[in-house]
């Protein structure tokens, strides 16, 4: 099994993403859309100028315009652009064309295609249908098993993570609320704790 990919996603503060950083994180995210862990773009331009090279810096948008993703994106400095709002394949496009690597992200009862890259995406996040609400789904749920560069994200936590990517075999994983001490509220430990965990399948 190749390395797990691990992003650690809704951070809002420098320590945060140290955590991540030192953990051997493979992305942070940073919410740039309506959420309890919303930043706007000038609060997570600083937050990504910590990040070295080698670990994403996802900006994550859900319903926004496209010219809003774009300048969102580019002001806060990242070089990944997620898209939780079934955007159409045209978006993709356009995004890809100005450079950034590109997160589809859906859910099982979305109807939308489990494929990665199905919309010229890099890799394909599967989410609980309310994201960031830290609810899991069940696998019971999904009408096909997904396909490439596929994410398990949905009420992950250091305490189920193992079990979760043993039963599914997920391409890679994304935790927010199970990092939390409350909601919105990263706990630096539970980073830490996650990162761990996950080495079980990395390296």
């Amino acid at each position: 099994m190749h390395n797990l990919y691990v992003k650690v996603c809704g951070l809002r503060k420098p320590a945060e993403v140290e955590a991540a950083v030192a953990g051997g994180a493979s992305a942070v995210g940073f919410i740039l859309t309506t959420s309890p862990r919303r930043l706007s773009p000038a609060e997570a331009r600083p937050l990504a100028a910590l990040v070295p090279p080698g670990v994403a810096k996802v900006a994550v948008f859900r319903g926004e315009s496209l010219d809003e993703v774009r300048r969102a994106a580019a002001e806060a400095g990242a070089d990944t652009v997620q898209l939780h709002g079934g955007e159409p394949p045209e978006a993709f496009a356009a995004l890809r064309a100005d450079g950034y690597h590109l997160i589809r992200a859906t859910s099982p009862e979305s109807g939308d295609p489990l494929t990665a890259g199905a919309y010229g995406e890099d890799m394909l996040i599967i989410d609980s249908p309310r994201p960031g609400s830290g609810e899991r789904w069940s696998p019971d749920s999904l009408p096909e098993q997904p396909a490439g560069a596929w994410v398990l994200s949905g009420g992950l936590s250091p305490d189920n993570v193992v079990d979760a990517v043993t039963a599914l075999r997920p391409w890679g994983v994304d935790v927010s609320s199970g990092v939390e001490s409350s909601r919105g509220v990263k706990d630096v430990g539970l980073i830490e704790k996650f990162l761990r965990a996950a080495d079980a399948f990395r390296g």
